[in-house]
């Protein structure tokens, strides 16, 4: 399948790599038309409307937001997102514990290698920057084994994030959003309780790039039983869009329920 639509892409203001000037030329490059700007818990500052056109290039306002459920936490992706007093209150207040919770997490790791980590502490942070500060130390530990040893939801030095829940996570996006949708629903533990959540959204992350079987049979059974628009996207971290995503007439739907473009 031709991607037309990239949905779901996070760039340097949270853990990307992908900066807002480049990203018109890495959608060129991937043959990518529409690109969903969604970064973890926050709105790209660069962005000021809900869909913007740069260099010839369809850009989404979006926000992947964490809740937690009763079975465990889940991300929301919403798109067209408007910046609401109570949406930007909400993502701020994720900000202020996202970076004291990178502190936390640095100081541990600091104290169990012996070293220093050079790690910004601003909005956005996350386990990927104090995994990049050891691999970029002279700790003997590269990215991928400070998940494995000391971040990683078990690790000693993890510290947990206080994300909204799912109730208040859902009405901040639903008044701020032209679309709420799931996020890779079979990356969770519980796939099935994700997809309980299928009542109260507006579509579910249908096309992502698992590198593994997935029951395809079950999304589709699901979207169509509430009458649900399909998503996708390849959650880029790095420069390569258009690895998972929508085909143009697959995206027209999505288009349909979203702002004109400005700019």
């Amino acid at each position: 399948m031709n991607i037309f639509a990239d949905l779901h892409v996070h760039t340097r203001v949270s853990d990307g790599r992908l900066t807002l000037a480049d990203l018109p030329a890495a959608a060129r490059s991937a043959g990518v038309e529409v690109v969903a700007v969604t970064d973890h818990d926050r709105l790209h500052p660069g962005l000021d409307a809900p869909v913007t056109t740069r260099d010839g290039v369809t850009v989404v306002r979006g926000v992947e937001l964490q809740v937690a459920t009763a079975t465990g936490r889940v991300d929301l992706l919403g798109y067209g997102v408007e910046a609401t007093p109570s949406l930007r209150a909400e993502l701020d207040r994720i900000q202020t514990d996202r970076i004291e919770r990178a502190r936390r997490m640095t100081e541990r790791v600091e104290d169990r290698l012996g070293v220093s980590l050079d790690v910004d502490f601003e909005p956005g942070v996350g386990r990927p920057h104090v995994a990049r500060a050891v691999d970029e130390s002279e700790a003997d530990c590269d990215y991928a084994g400070t998940f494995e040893r000391f971040i990683g939801d078990d690790g000693p030095c993890y510290v947990a994030r206080d994300v909204p829940s799912v109730e208040r996570g859902l009405s901040l996006l639903s008044a701020a959003s032209a679309v709420v949708s799931l996020a890779h629903p079979f990356r969770y533990d519980d796939t099935e309780a994700a997809l309980d959540l299928a009542p109260e959204l507006d579509a579910i992350e249908r096309y992502y790039p698992y590198e593994r079987p997935v029951d395809e049979s079950r999304l589709d059974a699901v979207i169509e039983r509430h009458d649900l628009l399909a998503t996708g996207g390849s959650d880029a971290h790095d420069e390569r869009l258009g690895v998972a995503g929508l085909s143009a007439d697959a995206y027209a739907p999505i288009a349909s329920r979203l702002p004109d473009a400005q700019g």
